[in-house]
């Protein structure tokens, strides 16, 4: 019954779309705020096609950007450190930090957080967290600023709107960009923030078209897809 419900909101959502027009980004965030459907405060998602072979090490996405917006999310941010680095992971306002006892409460099946951060001294413990962080995406990492001395900064960004990217094994690159409740000059500075930095990160071997198609939407509404030529 309640599939049914969800299944005719969608489509009354999806009615609203032209499927044969590629909108501009300022058309398509004031669309899917629209038409968009929960009961709640739902997250808006860009995602980029690209026409890259992730099967190749240098056209393989990756990283991390603070959008200027915030993401309208708390984040829950653990820290993996040690002396005056634990000190300063606490007074920059991480949420729990710790080491072999950390390891060992999440080895243990304990997952109630956003983004773990390490130093890299740290990192012979939490490599051994490989299979319980990696499959969910939280595995401490250099290119995402995850694994680095400076905590006071990466708890900083991570509380204060940091995202990060990735490309997955079709070439997809799937980030967000805030809250439905956004104005949408908002959701639209930080979508540009992501666009610049996809273009600006261009792997040297691709050659010809990069981005092949580009979409935007919440989180059970449809896919509006944005016109390449508009930004």
């Amino acid at each position: 019954m309640a599939q049914n419900r969800r299944g005719k909101k969608y489509q009354d959502a999806l009615e609203q779309v032209d499927r044969n027009k590629s909108y501009s980004v300022e058309e398509a965030v004031e669309l899917v705020k629209k038409i968009d459907f929960a009961k709640f405060d739902a997250t808006v998602e860009v995602v980029f096609n690209l026409d890259v072979d992730t099967k190749q090490a240098d056209q393989q996405l990756r990283g991390a950007v603070v959008l200027p917006n915030g993401t309208g999310k708390d984040q829950k941010v653990v820290v993996f450190a040690k002396g005056d680095k634990a000190k300063e992971a606490e007074e920059a306002g991480a949420d729990v930090v710790g080491e072999a006892d950390l390891a060992e409460k999440i080895q243990n099946g304990w997952l109630d957080f956003d983004v773990a951060i390490a130093t890299p001294d740290m990192m012979a413990q939490v490599g051994r967290l490989g299979r319980v962080l990696g499959p969910k995406g939280l595995m401490p990492n250099p290119k995402t600023g995850t694994v680095t001395m400076d905590v006071k900064k990466a708890v900083s960004d991570s509380k204060s709107g940091k995202v990060t990217y990735r490309t997955d094994r079709d070439g997809n690159v799937a980030v967000i960009i805030g809250k439905s409740s956004f104005d949408a000059e908002k959701l639209v500075g930080n979508f540009k923030t992501i666009e610049d930095l996809i273009v600006k990160n261009r792997p040297a071997s691709v050659k010809g078209s990069y981005i092949t198609n580009l979409s935007i939407s919440t989180t059970f509404g449809p896919g509006v897809k944005v016109d390449l030529d508009s930004f």
